[in-house]
Formats: C-alpha cells, sequence, structure tokens
C-alpha cells in the first residue's frame, strides 16, 4: 500500500529515537544541540564595572562644575579604590570595577584632565556608563534553555558561566550501503555498464551537513550473502540508509534481507514523485530508510524524510527546513496522486518568491538538482498549474534568504 507524503514523514518522526547525553568539550559544543537546561552559578557582571574609558565620580559632585581632584587609577582587572570623598574621581578602565561612592562613568572625551584634577564638560546622569552586577544574568537563571542549538553566543555565555564541558545530544552515527553490481568504487576507472558509486557520497556529506557522523559500508554486491553481512553491520549504527535494490525485482534484496534480520517495515512506497518506492523500517529502536537508486531521487528522499529524523534524533526541534510561498514562473503539468517535488531557481522580485525550473526535471539529469536553490512542492490531486500558481516552496539553501528584493 502506498502511503501519502505528510503521513510517511509524521510516522518517521514518531518512531524516531532521541539519542542519549554526552558532555562535550565547550568549543566542540558548537552546532550540537544542549540537552539539560543551564542555570546561571553567579552573577553576570560580578560586581559594578566601568562600560567606559574614563573617570568614575559622584555625578552629584559634576553639577557645578568646579574642577575634581584625581584620587587614583583602576585599571581593567584591578582592585577597587577607597571610597571615593565628595570632590575626588577615579580614573577608570572599560571593565574595571567601579569605587565605592561613585555612581557615574564620565567618558574621556567628556572629560578636560589637568594635572591632578580634571573638569566635567558635559551633564552627568546618575548610574550612566556602569555595567551593574547582575544585571544581564543573576544565579538561578536559566540562562540557555535545553534543546537549544549551540551557536558562537550561547558559547559565549557558557564559557561566562565557567562551563568547561556541556551536555549534549549525541551525533548520529549513520551507516551507509548502496547496493547493486554495476556500482563501481570512486578511483576506479569507469566502464560501459558501470556507474560509480556517487550516492554514498551524496548521502555521507548530507549526513555530516545536519551534523552527523557517516559510516561508510560499501556496496553490497547482488547476492543475500553479501547484503545481509553489510546490513548486519548497517544495524550496528544509530541509523542505517540504504540507496536502490528496495524495488521488486529478481535482484532487489533489501526488504527481504532486512525482514531475515528481524526488521520490521513500516511502509514501502510514498506517493512523491521523485522517489516513489522509498520504505521505512525499525529494528527495535534502529531506524531503517530505504531510498531509490537514482541519484536525484536519493538526494530528494533523503531531503524530506532523512534529515528531518536525523535532526529529531539529535535533539532538534525544528527539522524540516522552511517552507515559503512562491510563484511559479512556468506553467507545471504532473499526474494527479502524488506530491510532485520540482526542482527550481529562486529568486525574489517584489517582495515575492519566484520559481523557475532549474532544467530538465528527469530524474536522471543530476545537473538540474545542481543547479536547484528549492524544490517547489506541487499538490498531490493537481495535474495542472499555469503559470502564477502561487505553491510551497521549500528552501534548500541559505543563498536564497540573502537575495534582493
Amino acid at each position: 500500500m502506498t502511503i501519502r507524503f505528510e503521513d510517511a514523514r509524521s510516522l518517521i518522526l514518531e518512531n524516531v529515537p532521541t539519542l542519549g547525553v554526552e558532555r562535550v568539550p565547550l568549543l566542540d559544543a558548537s552546532g550540537r544541540v544542549l540537552a539539560e537546561d543551564v542555570i546561571a552559578p553567579w552573577h553576570m557582571p560580578l560586581s559594578d564595572n566601568s562600560a567606559m574609558d574614563g573617570f568614575a565620580v559622584r555625578a552629584a559632585d559634576c553639577e557645578s562644575g568646579e574642577p575634581l581632584v584625581i584620587t587614583g587609577y583602576i585599571p581593567a582587572g584591578g582592585r577597587p579604590e577607597p571610597a571615593v570623598v565628595s570632590g575626588g574621581a577615579v580614573k577608570i578602565m572599560t571593565g574595571a570595577p567601579i569605587p565605592p561612592q561613585c555612581d557615574a562613568v564620565v567618558p574621556f572625551e567628556e572629560a578636560e584632565e589637568s594635572g591632578e584634577t580634571v573638569r566635567i564638560l558635559a551633564p552627568v546622569t546618575l548610574r550612566q556608563h556602569i555595567r551593574f552586577r547582575g544585571e544581564d544574568v543573576s544565579p538561578g537563571d536559566v540562562i540557555i534553555p535545553a534543546a537549544t542549538v549551540i551557536r558562537p553566543p550561547e558559547v559565549s555565555m557558557l564559557a561566562s558561566m565557567g562551563m568547561v564541558m556541556v551536555p549534549v545530544h549525541r551525533r548520529a552515527r549513520v551507516a551507509i550501503l548502496s547496493t547493486g553490481d554495476e556500482l563501481i568504487e570512486l578511483g576506479q576507472a569507469p566502464a560501459e555498464g558501470k556507474i560509480i558509486n556517487s550516492n554514498s557520497f551524496s548521502l555521507a556529506a548530507a549526513v555530516r551537513e545536519c551534523g552527523g557522523e557517516p559510516v561508510m559500508l560499501g556496496i553490497a554486491l547482488d547476492t543475500p550473502e553479501d547484503h545481509r553481512k553489510k546490513l548486519a553491520e548497517g544495524l550496528s549504527c544509530d541509523a542505517l540508509i540504504t540507496s536502490a535494490g528496495v524495488s521488486a525485482g529478481d535482484r532487489d534484496f533489501v526488504r527481504d534481507v532486512l525482514a531475515d534480520l528481524g526488521v520490521k517495515q513500516l511502509f514501502w512506497k510514498v506517493a512523491i514523485k521523485p522517489g516513489g518506492p522509498t520504505a521505512f523500517a525499525l529494528k527495535d529502536r534502529t531506524p531503517v530508510f530505504s531510498l531509490p537508486g537514482n541519484p536525484v531521487s536519493t538526494m530528494i528522499t533523503f531531503e524530506e524524510f532523512v534529515r528531518p529524523a536525523l535532526l529529531r534524533m539529535m535533539g532538534h526541534r525544528r527539522v524540516v527546513r522552511p517552507f515559503v510561498k512562491a510563484t511559479l514562473k512556468e506553467d507545471a503539468r504532473k499526474k494527479p496522486g502524488k506530491v510532485n517535488f520540482i526542482r527550481v531557481r529562486v529568486e525574489i522580485k517584489e517582495g515575492r518568491y519566484i520559481a523557475s525550473t532549474a532544467g530538465d526535471q528527469h530524474t536522471g539529469i543530476l545537473r538540474t538538482m545542481v543547479n536547484a536553490n528549492g524544490l517547489a512542492v506541487l499538490p498531490q490531486e493537481a495535474s495542472f498549474l499555469p503559470a502564477g500558481t502561487e505553491v510551497d516552496l521549500q528552501i534548500l539553501r541559505e543563498e536564497v534568504a540573502m537575495l534582493e528584493k
């Protein structure tokens, strides 16, 4: 039975597990998903400090316009001076602690220093240019909640809280297996009737792009024995992806061998084009994705099914690339009954996304996939969509967000 596209993705996301937690060095946590709330252990800033290079003063002393006596100097990292008496000022650097009794900082450019005195040249506001203890963070605050993707700002905050090791969800180890006697490995000389095993490399690159660790199993020959050996090895990883060998041909062994290995199939065939012969199965809690062998179909089904699953496993909440509404630049025809993914080039004109075909849409044309920066999603029951029709568009590349409007 063929399953609907939306139902297939929902079924996958409902059944993939969230991977366990590991503690990694702070810098290695970048790009990973935080597994636990991070609670602030102390104030930030730890103490009142200067936000400018200048003079720490008592604001009331600056109202008369009389020169103030410079009583000391505090560099960044220095210790506070004794309390400043009325009529005094302390030269202070950015980040240095504010001396007792001072309630404002006057930048150097707003003061005129002469010997041991300084004249304030601009009005002074109480509390100006002071960073106060705890104004950013207080002890007990949840400073970064669980499920946050750790970016440079989060790294900065974690470092400020003294976190040497960070709890994150594990990276998924993903086994990748291509099948078929027609395949040869990269580096072998091409020959008539042979195809270079590009799928393993595109899948490995896609796994890495979403934060996983690819485990390359090579090529399974068209024998049940070789399939069984390599598929069993792949089931020891967090997830297994196969390409080709999942249809109903007499040399398509993937489904039968997986069944022999105790893998439970949840669906086989999805109402989409390209990529209809896609299967999803489970061995206990290990997901198995069996994708078509055509390189374009492999990449699109990875995008729509595998990538969201791997992201969910690694703790992400947002697992599907963003969709926007886009206007078709050309007519589009299709047979009803399947969701069609059309490889398109996206541009923005007058604030609207315009999608034009990226080239020949036959699944054997790899260049069209290279040229595409988005996928136009044509509804299942549609047959003809004239130019100007608005459709859902899935953005594949960040460059689209940077296009000028």
